[in-house]
């Protein structure tokens, strides 16, 4: 499996949950993941209910079979330190720009510049080994921009390339994109059961694979149960009125007078029966799109309870079960 692993996907869709998901289900077996945040939301520190996380890696959770999760929130006026004293020695001269605000005003006026140090320090998490020659981390986690800038935002250090024809930083945006165009990196995108961010999940794929990224694969989050099937539909809409409260009637539903009362539930249920026939074959067309894209598909339960550390576990567990791991 890629050691790279990028998680994208529209807004909404869960792509932090699901990569936090995916870096507990990879560390399994005495694994190490890193889990790095790009866009300063802190979204990882709240689902793992642990304070804000500094520019540093930081041991967060310990997973099944003794695995361990480190995480980093990448800073980068601070990344731009770093890359500063790597390639250019300069030491107490940059920690002097960043006191005059030159780091802030580069890293604002360049954009690009911006994604340059936030994929490059991911990539060196990738490439880093310890003094046995083995690598720190088993996978690296990105948690990346969504599905309309992941492109662009990997693909940025190719046209640093192009514009730096020679030089250090010519170099190291070489470097960055021989890790993210190889087999070492997977770019896996999350989506809904939902027209808006299937259709967007089908766009970002089309972009990734024009500019020759590696895709890795679909994640849909958030499925709730089938209820019920195409069969019990069909049996819903061609059920008699009558019957269906004399059903009721004999389950006990409608107090007193029963036969009354069921009848005046009849309405109410068949319109929640029509309702999710129509979620139905929506969420069944929408599966149906996203299988034809060719690549793995996997699905992730909707947690009645919501969100909590336990529940990051639980989806962990449910990747893993899909051999995701």
């Amino acid at each position: 499996m890629s050691r790279l692993q990028v998680v994208s996907g529209k807004g909404g869709t869960g792509k932090t949950t699901v990569a936090a998901a995916l870096a507990l289900a990879l560390a399994t077996e005495g694994k190490r993941t890193l889990l790095v945040e790009v866009e300063g939301r802190q979204g990882i520190a709240q689902l793992f209910e642990t304070e804000a996380l500094p520019y540093e890696e930081r041991k967060i959770a310990v997973a099944p079979g003794g695995g361990e999760v480190f995480a980093l929130a990448i800073d980068p006026e601070l990344a731009l330190l770093d890359y500063l004293q790597m390639f250019y020695k300069l030491g107490s001269a940059g920690r002097a720009l960043k006191k005059l605000g030159a780091i802030d005003f580069a890293t604002t006026i360049a954009p690009g510049l911006r994604d340059v140090l936030l994929t490059g320090k991911a990539c060196e998490a990738v490439r880093r080994k310890d003094r046995t020659g083995r690598f720190v981390y088993d996978y690296v986690i990105m948690d990346a921009p969504p599905t309309g800038r992941i492109t662009r935002f990997l693909n940025v250090n190719d046209e640093v390339a192009g514009l730096a024809k020679i030089g250090p930083i010519h170099n190291q945006a070489q470097a960055v994109m021989r890790v993210l165009k190889s087999r070492e990196t997977a770019v896996h995108l999350v989506a809904l059961l939902e027209e808006m961010p299937v259709q967007e999940t089908a766009d970002g794929i089309a972009e990734l694979r024009a500019a020759h990224l590696p895709v890795g694969r679909v994640i849909v989050n958030m499925v709730r149960p089938e209820v019920l099937d195409a069969a019990d539909l069909d049996l819903v809409r061609t059920v008699p009125r009558t019957d269906l409260a004399q059903s009721l009637s004999a389950a006990g539903l409608g107090g007193a007078r029963r036969g009354q009362n069921a009848e005046k539930l009849v309405d109410p249920l068949l319109a929640q029966a029509e309702e999710y026939a129509e979620r139905y074959l929506l969420e069944h067309e929408q599966r149906s799109v996203l299988a034809e894209l060719g690549l793995p598909l996997h699905e992730l339960p909707l947690l009645a309870e919501g969100m909590d550390l336990a529940g990051l576990y639980e989806l962990a567990t449910e990747l893993r079960k899909q051999d995701v791991s």
